[in-house]
């Protein structure tokens, strides 16, 4: 009897409502334990990428950062630039020819050297300034010489020296050739009236000696 009540037993069981709710509780809890360990894996991979995103945010920020650093401040710097060329130009540069003409007639006096044969000539205009040239011989003792070029390099008149070659040596007293330039904002030196610098080959423009009549100068 035992034995024909067992097949009994267990389709009772099958058809048992309880069961039924057993395997679908098991089944549900393989899902749910399914589901759960792929939601773990993907976060784990999202999180991953998501840090991974937010590094290289960080690190094109800081790219960013470092290019436009220099830009920071900038129409400062250039309102301070151009106040610091205006202080050099009203400073520096002389209001006319005849002004640089007397200051250099000046420091060859307080010298001792002899300037003769002084030419003028202007170069081409510029935006702000035009380059005003000198040519001349001087004479005088190598200490004499020596003051008047460190004068000219001093001055507040601001002045360059392009040259300066020796001619001859006699007695003590030594000739050289000396060029100097200094600049002039180019209205003043279109009022000046001084000739073109002339260029390599161009023998049309002959420079101005400060002798000329209406001139200052030697």
């Amino acid at each position: 009897m035992s034995s024909s009540q067992t097949p009994s037993l267990l389709r009772e069981r099958l058809t048992s409502p309880l069961t039924w709710h057993y395997v679908a509780f098991a089944v549900l809890l393989v899902a749910v334990i399914g589901l759960s360990i792929r939601f773990g894996l993907d976060w784990k991979a999202t999180n991953g990428s998501s840090s991974d995103a937010l590094v290289a945010r960080q690190f094109e920020l800081k790219a960013l950062d470092l290019q436009t650093a220099p830009l920071r401040g900038l129409d400062k710097r250039v309102a301070d630039s151009r106040a610091q060329i205006k202080a050099f130009l009203d400073k520096r540069i002389p209001p006319s020819y005849s002004s640089i003409d007397r200051r250099i007639g000046e420091l060859g006096v307080s010298s001792g050297v002899r300037l003769t044969r002084v030419q003028y000539t202007q170069g081409k205009p510029g935006s702000d300034l035009t380059e005003i040239s000198m040519d001349a011989s001087i004479t005088g003792s190598y200490p004499q010489i020596m003051r008047f070029v460190n004068s000219l390099e001093r001055n507040q008149t601001f002045f360059v020296i392009r040259g300066l070659t020796l001619t001859g040596q006699q007695g003590g007293l030594v000739n050289l050739r000396l060029q100097v330039s200094t600049w002039l904002r180019p209205a003043d030196a279109a009022a000046s009236g001084l000739p073109p610098t002339p260029q390599p080959g161009d023998a049309s423009a002959a420079p101005k000696s400060a002798a000329t009549p209406g001139k200052e100068g030697e």
